[in-house]
């Protein structure tokens, strides 16, 4: 089992878009951030599905998310 980042940002529409830092082109989104994390989640599964139909090298998880807290 790989865990990937997902990053969530919320666009000026108010939807929300995913995408993951290490599977160049795996991005989903959705009207809210619950259903936009769902999203991602079914994205990195079928990202990584096509990778390995295609034969291509599936990405070891490189990136680590860090929360920031600022005064």
């Amino acid at each position: 089992m790989r865990d990937y980042v997902a990053l969530l940002e919320r666009a000026d529409d108010g939807s929300w878009s995913a995408y993951v830092p290490d599977l160049p082109g795996c991005t989903s989104y959705g009207p809210s951030r619950e259903e936009a994390a769902r999203n991602v989640h079914d994205a990195v599964a079928s990202h990584i599905e096509c990778l390995r139909e295609t034969g291509q090298p599936v990405p070891e998880p490189l990136s680590l998310a860090e929360i920031v807290h600022v005064a």
